[in-house]
């Protein structure tokens, strides 16, 4: 295997940012696994970057001892200090890198230098943002500089929401039709350890809730044109309901997996002539009294950070207010082991298509399919998973990707890659479980 530190030209293949991070540390890791399973991938060339060389160190010779890499010498990956409050820094670090994997969240504060420095910089870029507003104003503002500089930016490209968003993809593709609506249900599973998130992700959830009044402008600006109305509309399933394809109790999923999918229908219907989906995001629980618990949770909290007293109460107390489901530290090594999960997602539509994408049915829709998305530890190791991927991708079939650049949800940029293939053989599984 090449030496990570030797690549021609003055670019990097990948560079990730915010490797000392919680998060970050377990994507090198990832990066460092593909690498010695890919083949295709051996003599990729990566550096890593932060604002303490130090750190960065020891976050390498984490992710090298916990990938069992002993053919990776940490002295010879190149380390880029680099600091979202200096742009002359930002700048320098895209001038080296061909595609940015953005680990500094949240994105609503610290994103958007980043993107601009990596348009400026001719860099393509990935991030695991769930934050809408950041998404969909990050489009609004920079797809034609993106597209003219000829690089990608992609976010939302962790387990928000690769799972949910190329899921769909992988339905429409394997339908045998034409499809009306899709409800997704995700259901996480805990090992005898228990599990906690990061403070980050907490973070961004408060922020994320407290400015969605801010996205109905960005909207107005970014889909002047309405999509046509279904004339079979997806089922209201209410706030709480049992389906017995997904056993337990769902609610409404708040996250941003349903905005990122209708902008990837939306693409595809602008694009490519396909009618775009219906969806409906939803969790699921087993037990009855999670649920209760859950419904009451979330209406504090959503209430809690409408207003800045509480919002700053909520920011310096999340293991308190979250019952210890948050903390500062993050997971342990052991509960992040014994975590998985699963996406189910149910298509409903027609076996026969329609000439045009706007054109309606006749008849309601009388095919179902069922698909599933499955893989481990969702924060970190299935987010990490995605994220990379989602970056070699750019790397390796820009080719297959829309335009020449621009900013693009995961469906509308990767519908057309091998992304899902790989990602099956990381451990993140695409199966069939039903189809009519």
């Amino acid at each position: 295997m090449a030496a990570s530190g030797e690549t021609t030209g003055d670019r990097y293949d990948v560079v990730i940012f915010g490797a000392t991070g919680f998060t970050g540390k377990y994507v090198v890791r990832d990066l460092i696994q593909t690498r010695k399973q890919f083949s295709e991938f051996k003599d990729l060339t990566f550096a890593v970057a932060g604002r303490n060389k130090e750190k960065l160190c020891e976050a390498l010779n984490w992710a090298i001892s916990s990938a069992k890499a002993t053919d990776v010498d940490a002295g010879k990956v190149p380390i880029i200090t680099a600091d979202v409050s200096d742009q002359e820094s930002l700048l320098s670090m895209c001038k080296k890198s061909k595609v940015l994997v953005d680990c500094v969240g949240p994105y609503r504060f610290y994103g958007e230098p980043v993107i601009k420095a990596c348009i400026e910089g001719g860099s393509s870029y990935v991030d695991i943002s769930g934050e809408t507003y950041f998404l969909e104003k990050m489009q609004l503002d920079y797809h034609e500089q993106a597209e003219a500089k000829g690089v990608y930016i992609v976010g939302a490209c962790g387990f928000d929401s690769i799972p949910g968003d190329m899921g769909t993809i992988f339905l429409q593709d394997n339908f045998e039709g034409e499809l009306n609506s899709v409800e997704t249900y995700l259901k996480t599973e805990q090992g005898p350890a228990g599990y906690r998130v990061n403070y980050g992700t907490w973070l961004s959830a408060i922020h994320s809730l407290a400015n969605t009044g801010d996205l109905r402008g960005v909207r107005t600006k970014l889909y002047p044109k309405p999509l046509p109305k279904p004339k079979f509309r997806i089922e209201d399933r209410g706030k709480m309901h049992q389906n017995p394809d997904v056993p337990g109790y769902s609610l409404p999923f708040l996250g941003s997996d349903r905005p990122v999918i209708l902008r990837s229908q939306r693409f595809l219907y602008e694009h490519e002539n396909r009618r775009p989906v219906q969806i409906q995001c939803y969790f699921t629980l087993a037990s009855l009294l999670n649920t209760i618990g859950i419904v009451l949770f979330g209406a504090i909290f959503m209430f809690m950070t409408k207003f800045s007293f509480t919002r700053k109460l909520l920011e310096d107390h999340p293991s308190f207010f979250s019952f210890g489901m948050f903390c500062r530290g993050g997971p342990t090594e052991e509960q992040i082991e014994g975590a998985k999960f699963t996406v189910t997602l149910i298509g409903k539509g027609w076996s026969e298509k329609t000439s045009e994408a706007s054109d309606q049915h006749a008849d309601p829709p009388s095919k179902e399919m069922i698909v599933k998305v499955s893989g481990p530890d969702i924060g970190y190791v299935a987010t990490s998973m995605c994220f990379i991927q989602s970056a070699l991708t750019i790397w390796m079939e820009s080719a297959k990707m829309p335009s020449k650049g621009g900013v693009y949800s995961p469906g509308a940029a990767f519908a057309k890659t091998s992304l899902i293939d790989r990602l099956n053989k990381r451990g993140i599984k695409f199966s069939i479980v039903k189809k009519d």
